[in-house]
Formats: C-alpha cells, structure tokens, sequence
C-alpha cells in the first residue's frame, strides 16, 4: 500500500468511484492502443465542427477601457451640449462606480479631437490621432454596440477574456488551444505578451489569472513572453549542463511521471510532461523566433521608430506577427493605460501614438504575406467611457468614467467583413438604439469564425457541459462574416 499518496487517501467517496471507472476505461483503451498512445491522446485538439475561416487569433486588449466617444463614435451634436447637465432620462437611474456616483452634477464632455470619415465604408473615426489606422477602415469591421454588465475592471476584463465575471473559467485563448491545438510542435499554441505603453500615467494591474486555462487541461494555459531579458523564465540551461544532460534528465523525470499518472490518473501529471517537453523544445525555437536581426529595414520603418525597443507596443505587435507565421494559434497582447479618469487630453495622443501605426502595420504586412485572410484580428478594452466628465471639466481637458452600455471593439480579417459598421448608439453614446452585440455574441462570433459551433463547443467539467458563452443567449452575429 505505499504506492498510495495524500491525493489518494483525501479522495472523496464519490472521487473513488469515479476514478475506478476511469481506470476501468483506462484499462481497456490502453490494451486496445497500447500504453502511452492512450496517454498521448489526451492531448489531442477537439477538432473543429465545420471549416474554419480563421486559422488563428491576434487579440490586442487596450487595458482599462478606451473611450469610444473620442475615438470611434462620432456625436457631433454634443458640442452644443458642453457642461450641459446629463439628462436623467438618458442616465435612466444606471448604476455608476463609486468614482463618479457623490458628483454633484453629470455635465457633459464633448470630444476634443477631430474627427472625419474613412475610407469607401465612410466610418467616422479620430483622425487626428489615428491617421494610419484610418487607411484600413475598408479592411475593419466596426462594432459600436458593444455591451456587458460589468463596471469596474476586475469583472469586466474577466468576462470579456472568459465569459464570465468569475475567476477560474479557461480563457478565450485556452479554448482555442484546446479545440484548434498548435500548428507548430515547438512552440505553444498559445502566446501572451505585455506590451510597455509608453505613457504610464494610470495603469491598470493585470495577472496570469486572465491566461489561465480554468477547468481545461492545464497545457491550454497561456505562455507568457516576456519584453527584457530571456523571454521566458529559466529557458536556458543552467551554467554547466549541456543540453544532452538536460534531455536526459526530463527522459528520467517524464518515466517517474508516467508510473505516477498510470498509478493516480491525475491529468494534471500528464500535464507536467508535456510542459517538460515543451520547455526543451523552446530552447532552440524561441531564440530563433525573438531574433529579429533578420527583418528587413522596410519592415521597421513599416512598424514605426519603436519597433527596435523591446517592449514597445510596436515591437511587440511585430513579435505577434513572427509567432503568428509560425502556426501559434492564439497570439494575447495587453497594452496598459487606456483608463482615462481623468486628463484625456493629455493621455489619448500618447495611447493613440503607441497603438496607431504598429495596428496598420500589421494588417499591411499580414495582408501582404497573404495572412491576413485566415488572421482574425481583434482590438478593443473591457468597456466604454462616459459623455460625462469626472471630476473638472475644461475645453483642453476632461475625465471619463467606466462606461458598460456601449463601447467599441474592432476587428479584421479572419472571415470578418471589412468596412462593416455595426450598432448604433443615442446621440449621447450612452445607450445602444440599434443592433445591440453583447460579449457573449462577441464570443460566439469568433468561435465561428474558428470552425465551432459555440452551443456543440464545451468541456465537460462538475457533471456539467461548460461552454465559453454560458447557457444565456448568444449568438454569432452574421452581419460581421464575409
């Protein structure tokens, strides 16, 4: 009886029994394919359940949540409303944070900066801050409806990276991992990266809770790169021990680890070996990826003078690209200091300037790598800002609120059809009057878009069929699909 360990006497009734019936079904799938092809199984994707549009994702998530008011939805008619007072019948009793909530008034903040519209779809976008983006309105699709229940950023990000505002579920990136798998065995299937906004006036914390692979299979969590020093942690070989050493060693440590997961049958140990496998292999393939020596000169000058500086949102941008050639299928990047509480004046030109060329310069070099086409490209925070100012409000200078009922998200290629505008909002963009998109459509949208059915697409998890939109209605919204 020494075989057994504290995982096995702390095993409820319940788990006993069901563990001898995986055992039981172990047995009998291992005698049919043969010891580790068994094991081996458990890693394989789910497949997709109809062709797939997009082979892989690059999701751009601006961290606090940009101001649609200032960027993207154009409300001309609210600069004869300048410190008018909110009205309540707009308002209609929504619950605000605690930041804004004690003011004594709600007056109104028109946008500052200049507006015009874009390309053949004749979008109305700030130009004067996103001139480069502006040249690929025809290539985006425009969603301005966008809403969720969540107000404070804790909640909000959490649901729109994993559908619910609760901790723990897989994220977006996970899913993917787990239905699509890795186009590349040696690298994972999916990649994060925090990009340095260069701005750091007011920023937002973020953590691996947000790549986290929840109730899925612990191998579909997100890997995270860093901007300075090795890319990721303790990826090289220790002084002194040569790679055949270190081969050797996880060969012995994988052995130990198979008795163990043919013994208990706990997932998370098959888990463990495959990050070993995977840690190995990155040593030769990461430092092949973040060399980016090799880049023409016109590519740089594509990205922007900050595409040599690691860490800047346009190197990290052009690092998305380099994974993406690769087969990485989900590619996360998180750019800080889109929570603009106050001084948008001074902060939006400084946001504006890191995201602005860098995203025109990957749907240029995407498309002109014939990528962009299977490439869903995805921008956009966790909610809006308000009309209302808070705190002080001048003509040079204003602050915003977190917003929820209305906010824009954008995005591109993938099967994604260019030049569409979605959604519309009053006058104030306080509500949504017209084809509203809740993330939970957002979500099943983009699993279309991946090959899934998203009401077919779950994880059986607690005797329940988990799914990333949940059990309340969602839908994939077919006016955004080519």
């Amino acid at each position: 009886m020494d075989i057994f360990n504290d995982s096995q006497i702390m095993q409820t009734r319940r788990q006993f029994f069901a563990s001898c019936r995986n055992l039981l079904g172990g047995a009998a799938l291992t005698s049919l394919l043969g010891g580790s092809q068994a094991m081996a199984s458990t890693s394989q994707p789910v497949g997709p359940h109809f062709p797939p549009k997009a082979k892989r994702v690059i999701y751009l998530h601006m961290v606090g949540g940009p101001s649609q008011i200032d960027l993207f939805d154009y409300k001309p008619v609210m600069q004869d409303w300048y410190d008018k007072e909110l009205p309540d019948s707009v308002r209609m009793g929504q619950r605000l944070t605690t930041m804004t909530s004690g003011q004594a008034r709600f007056p109104v903040a028109p946008s500052r900066f200049k507006f015009s519209q874009a390309g053949e779809c004749g979008m109305w976008m700030n130009t004067e801050l996103l001139p480069n983006l502006a040249k690929k309105a025809d290539d985006i699709c425009w969603i301005r409806s966008m809403h969720t229940e969540a107000i404070n950023h804790e909640p909000a990000i959490t649901a729109l990276q994993t559908g619910n505002q609760v901790t723990g579920r897989p994220c977006l990136g996970s899913w993917a991992s787990y239905g699509l798998g890795s186009d590349n065995e040696n690298l994972p299937a999916f990649v994060v990266l925090v990009a340095i906004p260069s701005n750091r006036e007011q920023e937002q914390a973020i953590s691996g809770r947000l790549w986290s692979a929840g109730y899925l299979p612990g191998e579909h969590a997100g890997v995270s790169f860093r901007s300075k020093g090795d890319p990721i942690l303790y990826i090289n070989n220790p002084p002194g021990v040569p790679s055949d050493i270190r081969r050797r060693s996880i060969e012995s440590l994988n052995k130990l680890n198979e008795f163990n997961y043919e013994t208990i049958g706990d997932p998370e140990t098959y888990t463990r070996m495959q990050q070993y496998e995977m840690a190995f292999k990155m040593q030769s393939s990461v430092p092949e990826l973040t060399d980016m020596s090799q880049e023409p000169k016109h590519i740089f000058d594509l990205y922007g003078e900050n595409a040599k500086k690691p860490g800047s949102f346009a190197n990290t941008v052009l690092m998305t690209r380099r994974l993406a050639e690769r087969g990485v299928r989900f590619i996360q990047v998180y750019h800080n200091n889109w929570d603009h509480h106050s001084n948008v004046g001074g902060r939006m030109p400084d946001q504006c300037k890191d995201v602005d060329q860098p995203c025109y310069a990957l749907l240029e070099d995407l498309k002109q790598r014939g990528m962009l086409d299977d490439t869903l490209i995805i921008w956009g925070g966790e909610f809006g800002r308000t009309i209302y100012t808070q705190g002080k409000l001048s003509r040079e200078n204003y602050g915003r609120d977190h917003h929820p009922r209305c906010f824009t998200i954008w995005m591109a290629g993938g099967g994604i059809k260019g030049g569409t505008i979605y959604g519309e909002t009053d006058d104030f963009s306080y509500n949504i009057v017209r084809d509203p998109c809740h993330i939970r459509d957002f979500h099943a949208t983009i699993l279309q878009l991946l090959g899934f059915d998203h009401e077919r697409f779950n994880y059986k998890f607690q005797g329940l069929d988990q799914r990333l939109t949940g059990v309340l209605p969602a839908r994939p919204i077919p006016e955004l699909l080519a």
